[in-house]
């Protein structure tokens, strides 16, 4: 526990980091206040009678339901703290396309509400720690037939509607993908990592004007038991395994060879802890990841392996505008400023969440839904 801090917020703590967050806090004697409106995307349509999310935090936080768009609720939070976890946020990447103005309040102006509060009403607030995400870098880092580091623009939808998904240089030639660090480009392809990136610029300007210390950490894809099995805007994890165990079949995109990062939500949450309690990070921006990249297809394939289910998979050429090709993080930050290398591998981490999957009730997560909305805007193609 870090003795100058000692009363801790987490906005959006009743969700799936936050939880996990609250309950570790807790353990290493902190005081910890949620700030989370339970929102019924993420925890159902009886949050407060069926999230086990939200379930595992009752009797063990304050627990405060509002909103961060909410100037009362936010005032009524912040009061006391000595320290603020900002989760709180509309996290569906495809969603954000077309949910503009929702992603827009949520995470932009929540976080312009946030930082209002502290800049203009007496509190104790010494620290502020951002819960950003690896879409600010848009399609990352890559390496070119000439050994150039580049960072290719968005992909164009009509290649992709011809099958050319991974990323190309202007003469056709494929680039090399390679670790993205802190440094990389900042291009997001998304609305939601567009508003990421503006609640990173707003955390940096208003800390350093008032002297709060700021982390920021680019969460990559965290994953693990307790994440929501209901929501079908994020979390392919979760999205996969509830059609292979309701006997659906798998739709993966493009030609099943975009990479993800997938962390741990254990190794999520100590690289979290540590950002709080450790000096070397403050004015810092983090990668939390592991570092590694996994195919949509390979992950597919094995989700399907642990929960023994003969289910087809379909590799369907289909794509989502503002998807990203590849995506792993560079750790030499991570490793350095907060001395953790993540210690949960992907088939531990897997073989964890499928065993708690099991134990879950089956419920329907309106994926199906899901795509026929992003068709209707045009933003999901085959």
């Amino acid at each position: 526990m870090n003795n100058d801090l000692k009363n801790i917020l987490i906005t959006g703590g009743a969700g799936f980091i936050g939880s996990h967050l609250a309950l570790k806090l807790k353990t290493r004697g902190y005081e910890v206040t949620v700030l989370d409106n339970l929102s019924p995307q993420i925890h159902g349509e009886n949050p407060e009678q069926d999230s086990p999310l939200y379930q595992s935090i009752v009797g063990e936080v304050l627990f405060i339901k509002g909103d961060v768009t909410n100037r009362k609720d936010v005032e009524k939070a912040i009061a006391n703290q000595d320290a603020i976890i900002h989760l709180a946020a509309e996290t569906g990447t495809g969603q954000s396309m077309y949910e503009i103005d929702r992603y827009s309040r949520v995470n932009t102006s929540g976080t312009a509400l946030i930082l209002d509060v502290l800049v203009n009403h007496k509190n104790a607030v010494r620290q502020f720690i951002l819960a950003s995400s690896r879409a600010v870098y848009g399609e990352g880092k890559y390496r070119n037939s000439r050994s150039e580091i580049v960072f290719p623009k968005q992909r164009s939808p009509r290649k992709m509607k011809e099958g050319v998904f991974e990323m190309t240089d202007a003469a056709g030639e494929i680039l090399q993908p390679l670790p993205t660090d802190e440094n990389s480009k900042l291009h997001p392809t998304s609305f939601y990592g567009i508003t990421k990136l503006q609640q990173e610029q707003m955390v940096q300007l208003v800390c350093d004007s008032v002297g709060i210390n700021f982390v920021i950490l680019r969460y990559q894809n965290v994953y693990g038991a307790g994440q929501s099995l209901v929501n079908p805007y994020t979390g392919i994890l979760s999205i996969f395994s509830s059609q292979i165990l309701a006997g659906k079949s798998i739709n993966v995109f493009e030609d099943g060879l975009p990479t993800r990062d997938f962390i741990n939500i254990e190794d999520t949450v100590e690289a979290t802890v540590r950002s709080l309690e450790m000096e070397t990070a403050h004015q810092k921006i983090i990668n939390v990841g592991t570092g590694v990249a996994n195919t949509v297809f390979s992950v597919a394939k094995l989700l399907i392996q642990k929960y023994n289910k003969d289910v087809f998979l379909n590799v369907s050429g289909d794509f989502r505008v503002g998807d990203i090709r590849h995506n792993f993080a560079d750790l030499s930050v991570m490793k350095s400023v907060l001395g953790f290398t993540p210690a949960v591998t992907f088939d531990q981490g897997i073989a964890q969440f499928t065993q708690w999957v099991l134990q879950q009730p089956l419920r329907d997560n309106h994926f199906s839904r899901s795509l026929e909305e992003m068709k209707a805007k045009g933003f999901m193609k085959s």
